[in-house]
């Protein structure tokens, strides 16, 4: 971490090192004055001008130079955390959008997030108090050569109760490490746990879950406090023993101090400068031991950066891609995609040519692969073998679940590009979305809200799939993206999609018998495989299970769920 800004972190250890040494030389003022100052006052009534100023300018100046070194050393080993902290956000960050889709979809979104914020000030914690502790054991050095100049008796009680102290620093570091450690984690998973329940609110409360997740959330938050209060009992005695150690200390020292003062060995001043030096040094030695109790929480957190830092980029899915032949649109060359961790394929063997200029409906029961084949055209999974071809231009992919920004309208339509109020109104009118923008308070530049909270389904589709026609795609993918649209204006659209679109590809996945009536061909998918592929009413009338299927659709939205027999394929019963 250091390495990443070593010149903060230098100025911040140079002013702890100044400390440390005006830190040594006040002991050394404080025992002159007494000798030379204070005690001849007592004695003989009074004390030279000159050496009473030079007592007072060593005091002050000493003192002086003690603050700035403070000051310094304070500001840059802030200065220094902050600047890691940010480096390591920026790392996290560029990782995460460096990988692609398949990446995250292994990962929780909340602990993605804890690894950007929380962690990253974790892993940084420990910096702030190093430079301090550094002037720490530089003190420790200093000062027992000081004792030992000064006494020998009194410098052995330094050489044994700094390693002392130092010696338990350590040993309650190592045994704390691995509770530290847990914790972090266990608090990737609570942020994991709390990010899913925001996430999914709109179930919770529609289903009255509250207390379910409140339970959920509290099992995982109890855990977290299990780990740290275990963490922090065993501080608390480490404490308490970097509080006696000293304590007991001072009072050997008194009473050794005492002897050798009487048997004239040390004068009152330098038995004074002793006790003096140890009361200043009990603080900065606790510091070692922060430095140390932060050590472990730093580590785990450190290392749950660098497990996403180090993690290979993996390929990005859209190099994969191959510029298709003349007149073709997409093409699906024996394309077999397998999920991570699951067992067969999703689609296997896929052989498939979409001319340009077709809108493609893909059909096909739950759980065909109609959503994953759909990916892999829009670029964002790549095939596990096969080739993937597509007519060269920009590819643009409209899911079911629009996501929309909590900016304005303007912002939504244009994210990742730049365009005129004349190319997003066109864009607007090929979704079948300029009515209703019109009578948006501010139009383009009203803000809509969380998510889109403020406009209704329908409406954030179209704003979703006039964001992506706004960009002119050679192939324009959508997954039941028009699912919220009433018959009519999907109608509308996809007419808008022909005549705006004439020379790009559109392949949807549908589920409504009227989307799938609208498309120029179907390509109806089973069990991973294409089972067929020409116009509506040819598989209407040559495709029993495709006819079943459509007809289910049908029966679906009109009589509610039903369910289907696909004997024709040898498919299990299949749940619409």
């Amino acid at each position: 971490m250091v390495r990443m800004h070593p010149r903060d972190f230098s100025i911040a250890v140079a002013g702890a090192a100044v400390f440390a040494l005006c830190t040594v030389a006040s002991s050394f003022a404080v025992g002159w004055v007494i000798d030379e100052v204070i005690l001849p006052r007592f004695e003989e009534g009074e004390v030279a001008i000159g050496t009473f100023l030079t007592g007072v300018g060593l005091i002050v100046g000493i003192g002086v130079l003690r603050a700035m070194s403070i000051v310094v050393r304070r500001g840059f080993a802030s200065i220094t955390m902050w600047k890691v902290a940010q480096s390591f956000t920026g790392q996290v960050v560029d990782r995460y959008v460096r990988q692609p889709l398949s990446w995250h979809h292994r990962r929780a979104d909340g602990d993605l997030v804890a690894r950007a914020g929380v962690d990253a000030e974790a892993a940084v914690s420990v910096l702030a108090p190093i430079p301090f502790a550094s002037s720490t054991v530089m003190m420790i050095v200093a000062s027992t050569i000081w004792m030992l100049v000064i006494d020998v008796p009194l410098g052995l009680v330094a050489v044994v109760v700094f390693p002392l102290l130092v010696g338990t620093n350590v040993v309650y570091e190592r045994a704390v490490s691995a509770h530290f450690s847990r914790a972090q984690h266990q608090l990737g998973e609570f942020s994991a746990g709390v990010h899913e329940s925001f996430e999914g609110v709109q179930l919770v409360k529609s289903y009255g879950a509250e207390e379910r997740e409140t339970e959920r959330l509290a099992g995982l938050a109890d855990r977290v406090r299990g780990s740290r209060v275990t963490a922090i009992r065993m501080r608390s005695w480490f404490e308490a023993l970097l509080d006696v150690i000293p304590s007991l200390t001072n009072i050997g020292l008194v009473v050794i101090g005492a002897m050798r003062v009487q048997s004239g060995d040390v004068s009152v001043g330098e038995f004074s400068s002793v006790i003096f030096l140890f009361t200043l040094l009990v603080f900065p030695l606790r510091l070692i031991g922060y430095a140390l109790s932060e050590l472990p929480r730093s580590i785990a957190a450190w290392e749950r950066i660098q497990a996403v830092v180090v993690d290979p980029i993996e390929p990005d899915p859209a190099r994969a891609i191959e510029p298709a032949p003349e007149g073709v649109g997409i093409a699906l060359d024996r394309v077999t995609f397998v999920h991570e961790g699951e067992g067969p394929p999703t689609l296997h063997d896929i052989d498939l040519t979409l001319p340009t200029g077709r809108v493609t409906a893909l059909v096909g029961p739950t759980g065909s692969g109609k959503s994953t084949m759909a990916l892999l055209v829009a670029g964002l999974l790549a095939p596990n073998s096969g080739v993937v071809q597509l007519a060269t231009g920009t590819r643009s992919v409209v899911f079911q679940e629009a996501f929309l920004f909590s900016g304005t309208v303007r912002e939504n339509l244009s994210v990742g590009g730049r365009f005129s109020d004349d190319e997003l109104w066109d864009a607007l009118r090929m979704a079948a979305a300029t009515e209703f923008v019109e009578r948006l308070p501010l139009g383009l530049d009203t803000v809509v809200g969380e998510r889109g909270v403020s406009l209704s389904g329908g409406q954030r589709q179209r704003l979703a799939l006039a964001r992506a026609l706004a960009r002119h795609p050679a192939v324009l993918v959508l997954d039941d993206t028009t699912s919220a649209l009433d018959p009519a204006t999907e109608s509308t659209v996809l007419e808008h999609l022909r005549t705006g679109l004439s020379d790009a590809s559109v392949l949807m996945v549908a589920s409504r018998p009227s989307t799938i009536a609208l498309a120029d061909d179907v390509v109806f998918v089973v069990g991973g495989r294409v089972a067929a592929h020409g116009s509506h009413d040819t598989l209407m009338a040559t495709t029993p299970p495709y006819r079943e299927l459509v007809e289910a659709f049908e029966s679906d939205r009109s009589a509610g769920v039903g369910s289907v027999s696909y004997t024709h394929l040898t498919l299990p019963t299949i749940q619409l």
